[in-house]
């Protein structure tokens, strides 16, 4: 899809840009930073592609207060629902041991695997611990490189600011 000029951008929306951009302005200049680039890319840029989520989105953003969990669900209320299969399972497992992500962030290696899976153009996140920073990327693409799979460009929404 993405060498078609015509054809619009695939994007797979991680959990943290969604609650950036449905999340109480911070008082912190580059968390409120990361929330002004992220509502801009969401209003502007977003509307432009073809948006998708994951149950692993859902049970992510589905978590803590109540008010907050009802802001997120809205915001991604009618995106597409990418179907997670055994392979993607093997491929975020894969993930989680070459990258070395902790436990608690075990589905992070799974949101990697599914836009992979689905041959998505982007994924775009707020995470650049785990899933965006450039010592990830790398192993990320010498496993897809392994098995054939094609690498979705994995960035911030600031990075794709213009699709």
């Amino acid at each position: 899809m993405g060498t078609d000029e015509s054809a619009m951008s695939t994007v797979y929306i991680e959990s943290t840009v969604i609650s950036c951009y449905t999340g109480r302005p911070s008082q912190d200049l580059i968390v409120a930073a990361h929330q002004q680039l992220t509502r801009e890319w969401w209003e502007n840029i977003l509307p432009e592609c073809s948006p998708f989520i994951s149950q692993f989105v859902l049970d992510e953003i589905s978590r803590g207060d109540h008010e907050a969990v009802n802001k997120r669900i809205k915001a991604i209320k009618g995106t597409p629902l990418l179907e997670v299969v055994e392979p993607i399972v093997n491929l975020g497992l894969e993930y989680f041991d070459a990258i070395g992500i902790p436990e608690k962030a075990r589905t992070d290696a799974f949101h990697i695997a599914i836009a992979v899976y689905h041959g998505l153009d982007y994924l775009v996140t707020w995470n650049c611990t785990h899933i965006t920073g450039g010592r990830v990327r790398g192993i990320v693409e010498k496993i897809n490189d392994k098995h054939g799979f094609v690498t979705p460009i994995i960035c911030t929404p600031e990075e794709l600011m213009e699709v």
